[in-house]
C-alpha cells in the first residue's frame, strides 16, 4: 500500500504556486499595466516578483536544484525517484509532470536567465509607483 505524504504534497503545491506567481506575474504586468490595474503598479509586489525570479535564475545558473524541490525530495518516503512516477497520488503525478522536466540543468539556467532579463526589462520600462 502506498504511503501518502501530505507534507511533501503541500510543498509541491507551494512550488506550483511559486511557478504560477512567476509566470503569471509577468503576464499580469504586461496585460494590466496600461489598463491601470493597481496590482501591476504596486512596488512591493513587483520587487518581490523581480527578486524571486532572479533568485531562481541564480540557483539554476549555479547548478543548484530549487530549494523547494530538495525539500519535497527529503519529505518523500521513497526519495526523489518517486516524484512524477505513477506511484504517487493524483496531485503528485499531475503537478509533478508540469514542474519537473528531464532536461539538462543548463537549459533551465538559460531559460530562467532569459525570463529574469524579461522581467527586469518590464520592471524598468513599466515602473512601479
Amino acid at each position: 500500500m502506498r504511503e501518502h505524504n501530505t507534507l511533501a504534497d503541500l510543498v509541491l503545491l507551494l512550488h506550483f504556486a511559486v511557478v504560477l506567481f512567476n509566470l503569471g506575474g509577468l503576464a499580469l504586468v504586461l496585460a494590466g499595466y496600461r489598463r491601470g490595474w493597481r496590482l501591476t503598479r504596486q512596488r512591493g509586489w513587483r520587487v518581490t516578483h523581480l527578486m524571486l525570479v532572479w533568485f531562481i535564475a541564480a540557483q539554476a545558473l549555479l547548478g543548484h536544484a530549487c530549494p523547494l524541490t530538495l525539500l519535497e525530495d527529503a519529505l518523500r518516503v521513497t526519495g526523489p525517484e518517486h516524484i512524477a512516477s505513477a506511484e504517487g497520488g493524483f496531485l503528485q503525478r499531475w503537478i509533478s509532470h508540469v514542474l519537473y522536466w528531464d532536461l539538462p540543468m543548463w537549459v533551465f539556467g538559460l531559460a530562467y536567465l532569459l525570463f529574469a532579463i524579461a522581467v527586469t526589462i518590464t520592471f524598468v520600462k513599466l515602473p512601479a509607483r
